[in-house]
């Protein structure tokens, strides 16, 4: 009687070289866009905390250290795609990137509350509706970009991110209104009103990203497997 071997389970599929060399072109390009956020954001922020502090607007400090979230934000992808498989770190970047949105949504509620209360009216800056007027032509573009890289990596960290420098954009749009408004009818409130907006979208934002919803990678997982069809999130930033 002949003595069956015993059954081998098929190898594991090996990776595909062309997902494998697409993914770390989207990494590297997620990590480029984080890079000219952090640059553009920096010097933002220091234009606007300089000329906010000049005249005496809350909306211009507040929308400085809005930057300064951007800037955290744009460092957590940094870091995360540093690591050779940044899939790994996908679940601690959003909840890092949660905590900015929280943080930004805080802040621009309170200072907005506090405005409203004290009808604050601060001096015209042409320096801070000539900032606003730049971020509401580069922030779009680059939130796009970052969105779309996202979404090609399936990383939700990544579209946090782009998400976060789209508030951006709304939050220019806000400022230039209310110091335009300030300026030409005098209306204080205009500016803080809008501000409860951007907080109340920020929050949710916040908590959709610490949740992590909507990511499931179209592209294969570290594994090389494919992630097409799938039901679940193989990279662990579900959930």
């Amino acid at each position: 009687m002949t003595e069956q071997l015993p059954l081998i389970g098929r190898p594991p599929a090996e990776p595909d070289p062309a997902v494998q060399a697409e993914r770390r072109r989207l990494g590297r390009r997620a990590q480029l866009l984080a890079g000219a956020s952090v640059t553009y954001n920096l010097v933002e922020a220091v234009i606007a905390i300089s000329a906010g502090t000049i005249a005496g607007s809350v909306a211009l400090v507040g929308f400085g250290l809005d930057s300064i979230v951007e800037v955290a934000s744009g460092l957590i992808i940094l870091w995360q795609f540093r690591h050779k498989l940044p899939q790994t770190r996908e679940r601690r970047a959003l909840r890092l990137i949660a905590l900015s949105f929280f943080a930004l949504a805080a802040y621009v509620g309170f200072e907005s509350v506090r405005a409203l209360f004290e009808r604050s009216t601060p001096d015209s800056s042409s320096i801070g509706i000539g900032l606003a007027i730049a971020s509401l032509i580069v922030m779009p573009l680059l939130s796009r970009a970052q969105r779309r890289t996202g979404r090609a990596l399936g990383s939700n960290a990544v579209v946090a991110d782009g998400t976060q420098t789209m508030l951006c954009t709304y939050l220019s749009a806000v400022l230039l209104a209310g110091l335009v408004l300030n300026a030409t009818l005098g209306w204080f409130w205009a500016d803080p009103l809008a501000g409860l907006i951007i907080a109340a979208v920020a929050l949710r934002e916040g908590v959709q990203a610490w949740r992590g919803q909507g990511c499931c990678p179209p592209l294969a997982g570290a594994d090389g497997g494919p992630a097409s069809g799938s039901d679940g999130c193989d990279d662990g930033c579900c959930g």
